[in-house]
């Protein structure tokens, strides 16, 4: 057995998530501080963690879960990365490193300057650095140059501020994180229920009697949701699984909250059934179950029995049904089988748990988004829960589940590329200015406008837009190309290093960290998964002066920028309340926004479909008649041929988190739940597809995409780990796959990479490490 692996656990949780936790804690080199910061977690006038966007408990002590405690511990450290840091590295010594080295080297303290003559960093003062953008966006031809990139962790505040910034320039290019994950969840819901949300709210979990998970991991990417999950399960509530690999916190879960259950053997069953559809395989899973619905509802209505199926429902609230029963009906089962990877026999044992609940809640993650026909497939969820009238009612809905802290917020506040004629006028009225209506460059957009110079700065508002997108060396030649980078960040990471003409490193604060501004201490907001928008403030006095609040970085930038606006970006810098009094203006559901954040646990900003009305333009809920994809991976037929006469093997190889992962931020090597340690090339295969192949477990191999424009994608020397993955399936980290993902493979309409589902071959290693 190679030192890299071992039995994965037989479950999540527990004992380990406990010292995992500790570990990093002291890693961080403040713990008493972080240990202060993991009691303020998800509290009442505490601070919103900077993990995933799951909503907060209204009881209980402890509010944070393990990865949340690293992500904490990550951003709230001793370490400085600051002048003498970029008087001892080149931009060219750092490329070299890893992006954990990278991010791990600790915070950035002050603003920095890229020296084309000395390739290093080197200080300059904000007002420096905010006259530099101010000037080159002011040369510019066109605002459209112009790409203001976000990350899912800004705040409402920051983000209002950004994207009216943004829009008062002249642009709507806002290429945003979400492009890259949930796009599909927006698009599929605003046109099947007129809202792009989840239509649950936490407390719903409380009272379905059926969940069913299709593609996410949350015992990684959102560990909170593990103890709504294993509340359900020991409440009698069927949960049933759809994942691409057995993944232990899906199948057993022990909290570390429950004494029993930390320092036992004793976990909390959370799956009553699993299934692994191959990937891309889950929409004709869905359509299966459907199709089993149908069928036994026409034996019930023939033989004089009740429906099986919410004609009430149906007929008040839906159109498009008899069109979608007749897709259904010719969809074939050899098609539904042969492309779900699951039998007539399991779709069954998953409809009869369906049926026999009377609430049942839909939820997904980037398993489903991050798929050529993403869009169709969360329409499919959402025409099997209208079968039943599973909306609006408690207890039931559907519950994609977002990513990053504030993803969803960011939505709302405006960050948007294609914003609504409404969303426009409102805001123009709000502000007194005429603002842009054309549609702008999301991710792929911006990307492409950088590789053909069309565009010329970037400003990032967070992230690591170079390690988050696809296509690792063309998005990295697409940041090479600007004459202007602009970074506001906390961290160092491969975005600042992928340099063209110019670049800043503006160091921001982070969550945990106090606000002070010209009125006092501040505080920002955030908008869960579930609608809830709430404060969080910062208590932890920042590492330096010279590190400023995201939203006072994006008012300096506008007013050095804009010298005719009517906005008072000092003004609205100094205090934050006059931000939101201008958000209660310009976005609807924001009455009253500052006298509501007074409610403990902040307020609710409602959810037309959880009230049966229905926002898109046929004012109805819609059955989406979608056919079955003809193909999973996109690519000919031709190529497909021409590797069967080589008697090639083809993968469909999907990217994902370890269990030491925020998306690209790596807290550590290990993947715990995996049964992996210190390695991240690693490849997960079906151990009969390796044996047929030639390959043994620990064999090192090269991984190459197949893709229409002939260019070599390959990434080499990757480890194969024997797993339980369906045959011809592969799983492998991100950012470490991210170069065999083609830019030009996206979902029909969401722009989402298809990294869940991308056409490679795996040969032996032409040059494997001598170990």
């Amino acid at each position: 057995m190679s030192k890299h692996f071992s039995k994965k656990p037989n479950k999540a949780g527990g004992f380990s998530s406990l010292t995992s936790t500790l570990k990093h804690i002291m890693r961080s080199q403040q713990p008493q501080t972080n240990v202060k910061n993991l009691l303020r977690a998800n509290k009442d006038k505490g601070f919103d963690c900077p993990g995933c966007a799951w909503g907060d408990e209204k009881e209980g002590l402890l509010q944070f879960c393990e990865n949340g405690a690293k992500a904490i511990a990550w951003e709230s450290t001793s370490k400085k990365v600051d002048a003498t840091f970029f008087a001892q590295y080149s931009v060219r010594q750092l490329q070299k490193q890893s992006d954990y080295w990278l991010e791990y080297q600790g915070r950035l303290t002050e603003p920095m300057k890229y020296n084309k003559d000395t390739d290093h960093y080197e200080p300059i003062s904000w007002q420096d650095a905010n006259q530099l953008i101010a000037n080159k966006l002011n040369s510019l031809s066109s605002p459209n140059e112009v790409e203001f990139y976000t990350s899912g962790r800004a705040s409402n505040e920051a983000s209002f501020l950004y994207q009216l910034f943004g829009r008062l320039y002249g642009t709507n290019n806002f290429p945003d994180c979400s492009n890259m994950c949930h796009e599909a969840s927006g698009i599929a819901l605003n046109e099947a229920i007129g809202i792009g949300k989840g239509t649950v709210i936490l407390d719903d979990f409380n009272h379905a009697e059926a969940i069913f998970v299709f593609g996410q991991n949350p015992g990684t990417n959102h560990p909170r949701m593990m103890n709504a999950l294993r509340k359900a399960a020991r409440g009698g509530c069927k949960i049933v699984s759809f994942n691409n690999l057995k993944e232990v916190a899906l199948e057993r879960f022990a909290s570390p909250q429950d004494p029993i259950e930390l320092f036992t053997p004793k976990a909390t069953t959370i799956s009553h059934a699993y299934f692994t559809p191959k990937l891309g395989g889950d929409m004709a899973a869905v359509r299966g179950m459907v199709k089993i619905i149908l069928a036994r509802n026409a034996e019930q209505i023939e033989n004089g029995k009740p429906a099986l199926i919410d004609n009430d429902f149906i007929k008040q609230h839906c159109q498009q049904f008899d069109q979608y029963q007749q897709v259904v009906n010719d969809t074939s089962w050899q098609q539904i089988e042969q492309q779900s990877g699951l039998s007539f026999k399991e779709l069954s044992q998953a409809t009869d748990i369906f049926l026999h609940a009377d609430t049942v809640i839909c939820t997904w993650a980037m398993g489903i988004t991050q798929h050529k026909h993403s869009v169709a497939t969360i329409q499919e969820i959402v025409n099997l829960q209208l079968l039943s009238g599973n909306i609006g009612k408690k207890g039931a809905g559907l519950c994609p589940v977002r990513g990053h802290s504030n993803v969803q917020g960011n939505r709302t506040m405006g960050i948007n590329e294609k914003p609504t004629a409404a969303f426009i006028e409102q805001l123009s009225q709000a502000v007194n200015a005429q603002l842009p209506k054309e549609k702008g460059h999301n991710v792929y957009y911006a990307l492409n406008a950088f590789l053909q110079k069309t565009s010329k700065v970037l400003i990032c508002l967070g992230g690591n837009i170079a390690q988050a997108a696809p296509d690792t060396k063309q998005t990295h030649q697409a940041l090479k190309n600007t004459e202007l980078n602009v970074q506001i960040s906390t961290k160092l990471n491969r975005s600042h290093l992928c340099i063209g003409e110019d670049a800043l490193i503006l160091p921001c604060l982070g969550r945990t960290e106090i606000d002070n501004q010209a009125t006092g201490e501040q505080f920002i907001t955030v908008e869960d998964t579930f609608s809830m928008v709430h404060a969080s403030q910062g208590s932890v006095v920042p590492l330096a002066k010279t590190m400023h609040s995201e939203t006072a970085i994006v008012t300096d930038i506008a007013d050095a920028t804009l010298t005719n606006s009517t906005i008072n970006w000092q003004q609205l810098k100094g205090n934050y309340d006059l931000i939101r009094d201008l958000i209660e203006q310009a976005i609807p559901g924001f009455s009253n926004f500052n006298q509501q954040l007074e409610q403990p646990g902040g307020f609710y900003l409602g959810n037309s479909a959880a009230q049966l009305q229905w926002h898109n333009p046929q004012e109805k809920a819609l059955f989406t008649a979608n056919c079955l994809p003809t193909s999973i991976i996109n690519i000919s037929t031709e190529q497909v041929n021409e590797l069967q006469k080589k008697n090639q093997p083809l993968y469909t190889l999907q990217s994902l988190r370890s269990h030491d992962q925020f998306n690209t931020t790596i807290y550590g090597m290990d993947d715990r739940y995996r049964g992996v340690s210190n390695a991240r090339n690693v490849l997960f295969i079906n151990e009969k597809d390796a044996l047929k192949q030639g390959f043994k477990d620990n064999d090192y191999v090269d991984i190459t995409s197949i893709w229409s424009d002939n260019q070599d994608r390959t990434v080499t020397n990757f480890i194969l780990c024997f797993y339980d993955i369906p045959r011809s399936n592969l799983a492998a980290y991100y950012p470490e796959t991210n170069p065999l993902v083609p830019l030009d493979s996206y979902g029909d309409r969401s722009y989402t990479p298809t990294s869940k589902s991308v056409a490679v071959i795996i040969n032996k290693a032409l040059k494997p490490p001598l170990i």
